[in-house]
């Protein structure tokens, strides 16, 4: 088989030139549109469901919440196992499916199942399908550095504009905000004063709710011009709330000032976001999509910093808290650089011992033709270029190399034999 192969070769060098030219343009534009990474993603094809119930305790939110989800997601098809994890506030239901199923339509059929097994929760309770990301998805963080910046300023800052402009950057699936503090209007009741008044504490909470709103009427027209007639409800500071009206005593009207205290302040926070032991900062977390090339989607990311800083306002700029593609440069770096050693070595071996141009520029052909081919294979399965695979690359490149020089140097030998046997 072997011999007939070559037998072929030899006959058809025009051929096999061209079936060798045709797999090293297609390896090369496979290689450029090969997802590019740091790590190789080992992480569970999972979706995961995300609830929020503030103020209830882990027990509660166990019972009432994530133990009928995990009940109700159960049968989906494709699903391997569902893990469920309940904190204070908030319930996680991870649903992990088979490696063959496709992630998006695992999403749709999680929220065709949410659609039901959200009737069974508790009244004002949504639960909310997690970011399409994976488990190594973290590949940018930024910080918003500036001086004489309040830190509930810099995180309006960041949930308001620059959060916003980066989720438009295409391959990102998320942009989670952290540290800093979220601005509140907090209602501080007095229940002394409740009981004075004879006030149930879910009417103040029901005539803030209802106050805070936007009604719309109808059309009027006068004087052959049309209006528009609505009613603008929403607060707009401090004093709008105190001067809500909850009930009446004695005919008196009982305003919200009067049974408690309206503050401006910040959401309760768990724990803090310190850089580098240099004190509290705000920034964001780029997510990013499942399935997309790390590499390119932190360059789109890095381009869009550069508008967005156009806008931010003076004194306030963008500091790069950790950026992937750095060591995904390295890592293709290092490849490039074995290569390229690797070729000048094996040059300066085959003139050296054999003396021929010829078998030297064969060897130096084999390898990056080689290396086309792989990247092919790796588009065919599903995999991404990154540490593991681009070392396993660069390792083979030594067999290739060794293999070269035997196969060569044996085709010297018997080509010289036959020479001196003809003569």
């Amino acid at each position: 088989m072997v011999e007939k192969l070559i037998s072929f070769s030899l006959k058809n060098r025009l051929f096999v030139l061209a079936v060798a030219l045709a797999l090293f343009v297609w390896g090369v534009f496979e290689m450029k549109t090969n997802p590019i990474d740091a790590i190789p993603d080992l992480s569970e094809n999972q979706v995961i469901v995300f609830t929020e119930w503030m103020g209830r305790s882990p027990q509660v939110i166990e019972d009432q919440v994530t133990y009928p989800l995990m009940s109700n997601l159960q049968g989906i098809p494709k699903v391997k196992n569902i893990r469920g994890a309940s904190m204070f506030g908030m319930s996680f239901v991870y649903l992990i499916f088979e490696d063959n199923a496709d992630i998006y339509w695992a999403r749709t059929r999680v929220m065709e199942r949410l659609s039901f097994a959200s009737r069974l929760l508790p009244t004002g309770v949504s639960p909310t399908l997690g970011p399409d990301g994976t488990g190594v998805g973290h590949i940018f963080w930024y910080t918003l550095e500036a001086k004489d910046w309040d830190l509930g300023e810099l995180r309006t800052l960041q949930d308001w504009y620059v959060k916003f402009a980066l989720q438009n950057v295409s391959g990102v699936s998320e942009v989670a905000s952290f540290g800093g503090q979220q601005k509140q209007y907090q209602v501080n009741i007095n229940p002394t004063k409740l009981n004075y008044y004879n006030i149930p504490l879910m009417q103040v909470l029901n005539a803030v709710r209802a106050n805070n709103n936007d009604v719309g009427g109808r059309k009027f027209e006068m004087s052959d011009m049309g209006y528009i007639v609505r009613g603008l409800g929403y607060y707009k500071n401090i004093s709008d709330i105190e001067n809500t009206v909850i009930t009446s005593y004695n005919g008196v009207p009982v305003l919200i000032k009067d049974v408690a205290t309206v503050q401006l302040g910040g959401d309760l926070r768990l724990g803090i976001f310190d850089e580098n032991g240099n004190g509290e900062t705000v920034g964001g977390i780029i997510v990013m999509r499942y399935g997309e090339n790390a590499d390119a989607v932190i360059k789109r990311v890095k381009e869009k910093i550069k508008e967005v800083e156009k806008g931010l306002p003076k004194g306030v700029k963008f500091k790069v808290a950790y950026d992937r593609s750095s060591l995904i440069e390295e890592a293709i770096e290092s490849v490039k650089g074995t290569l390229i050693e690797e070729m000048i070595t094996v040059s300066i071996v085959v003139l050296i011992f054999l003396f021929h141009w010829r078998s030297a520029v064969i060897i130096l052909i084999q390898m990056p033709i080689s290396i086309a081919i792989s990247f092919i294979l790796l588009n065919a399965f599903g995999l991404s270029s990154n540490i593991m695979s681009l070392t396993g690359i660069a390792l083979a490149i030594g067999v290739i190399v060794d293999d070269g020089i035997v196969m060569v140097e044996n085709a010297y030998r018997h080509l010289s034999e036959a020479e001196n046997d003809k003569t």
